[in-house]
């Protein structure tokens, strides 16, 4: 208990975006399996759901690029709430249609929505708490959501071969009690004035365009190239993986692939209390450095281990612990080193960023995996993480030296 107890003492908002996430990731159970569905239900290869991937990720960009700029000229919750909505009522339609390519894109286009909101979200938790509480409240964020992501792989497992519309009901169900927690629960949406020397780098920079700001904050832009990589290696646990799955188990790799994705989870409502607490003294870079060199063990053993199941959630273990060094740090890293003005802009350049990453990525293992074996696809996967950690190793020296006053004081608070 000791270990819950240090998210003690943050906005009463925070808690009730933390239940949202819960219920939210309860009835989650479509999206891990996507790669199945295209590939076991409506008959694709590999490269072709890659294909189907990228093409609606493209069609994301321009979303989360307004929802970015939204996020910083409006209020943030009408923005989650107005978007949620209309993931609702099309997860809902999706329950009503038989499955085909129309279903698929319906729930493409409710996707659409929840990356829409995606920048407003994560700026409303640095507007909501001071720098010194950031890694406490992302933490809890993060937390929730895998909180309710335990089971829901698992069932979207056993519903996946007869009642794959249930799943989309369920999600859309579970959304809707999210949205209306937000709604008549959040209400001081007030951002959180910012003191002390950390501050600094927070300041409002009205009249300033994004490229102008990420101009001036070139590590800042570095950090992202470093996710980039990182998030473009990381999504082959939905891809990758699955289809590796599929090819070994047959029709149990839908349900095997759901009980490792609710270890994933299970180990993250574990140990991410632990760790956040553990790595309090670590600066954003070291934890990103840690989790990716953890990120690659795991996929290493994962590759090793094709055909043992019980090396399958060791390697998970592994590729969660470095998923939670990642996570804590991100959040934290960018709100405390970029003008509050711009913290939507910046959170929704990131995601384009990643996402043209991922879906690069994406299309070319999949043909890569069709053409070559799997092998030939993950030696490219580590290839990616070896990117990722070199340009990490040069951000944990350059970031130092550009902002030291986010290294003057790293003694973390006690919270009891």
């Amino acid at each position: 208990m000791k270990l819950f107890s240090q998210y003690r003492g943050l906005r009463r908002e925070n808690y009730v975006l933390f239940f949202g996430r819960v219920v939210t990731s309860l009835g989650a159970m479509v999206w891990p399996m996507l790669t199945m569905i295209l590939t076991r239900k409506l008959g694709m290869s590999a490269s072709g759901a890659a294909l189907f991937s990228v093409v609606t990720g493209a069609l994301y960009l321009p979303a989360t690029v307004v929802g970015g700029k939204l996020a910083d000229r409006c209020e943030k919750k009408k923005i989650i709430v107005i978007c949620d909505a209309f993931s609702v009522a099309l997860f809902l339609l999706c329950a009503c249609l038989p499955m085909g390519v129309f279903t698929v894109a319906v729930l493409a286009v409710g996707g659409l929505f929840q990356g829409l909101e995606g920048p407003a979200y994560s700026a409303l938790i640095a507007d909501l708490n001071p720098t010194a509480d950031r890694d406490r409240a992302y933490s809890l964020g993060y937390l929730g959501a895998n909180l309710g992501m335990i089971l829901s792989p698992t069932i979207a497992g056993f519903l996946f071969q007869n009642y794959l519309w249930l799943a989309f009901l369920i999600s859309g169900v579970s959304i809707g009690i999210s949205t209306a927690l937000i709604f008549f629960f959040v209400r001081d949406v007030a951002p959180r004035e910012e003191t002390g020397e950390e501050a600094e780098y927070q300041k409002e920079e009205r009249g300033l365009g994004l490229f102008a700001v990420l101009k001036r904050n070139k590590t800042v832009l570095l950090y992202l190239f470093v996710m980039a990589f990182y998030f473009a290696a990381y999504s082959q646990f939905g891809f990758l993986m699955p289809l590796d799955l599929g090819r070994i188990h047959g029709e149990n790799g839908a349900l095997l692939y759901g009980s490792i994705s609710s270890i994933n989870c299970i180990v993250v409502v574990l140990f991410t209390p632990l760790i956040t607490r553990l790595t309090a003294r670590l600066s954003g870079p070291q934890k990103t450095v840690a989790g990716i060199l953890q990120l690659l063990l795991g996929y290493l053993l994962f590759l090793l281990g094709l055909g043992i199941i019980p090396l399958y959630y060791l390697s998970m273990t592994l590729f969660t612990w470095g998923e939670i060094f990642t996570t804590i740090a991100d959040g934290p890293y960018l709100t405390a080193r970029v003008p509050a003005t711009h913290r939507g802009r910046i959170v929704g350049f990131g995601t384009v960023l990643t996402q043209i990453f991922e879906g690069a990525a994406r299309l070319s293992l999949g043909t890569l995996y069709d053409e070559c074996g799997n092998v030939a696809a993950w030696i490219a996967v580590f290839s990616l993480l070896a990117a990722s950690l070199f340009l990490g190793l040069i951000l944990l020296r350059r970031d130092r030296r550009i902002y030291p006053k986010l290294y003057a004081k790293k003694r973390p608070e006690e919270h009891t």
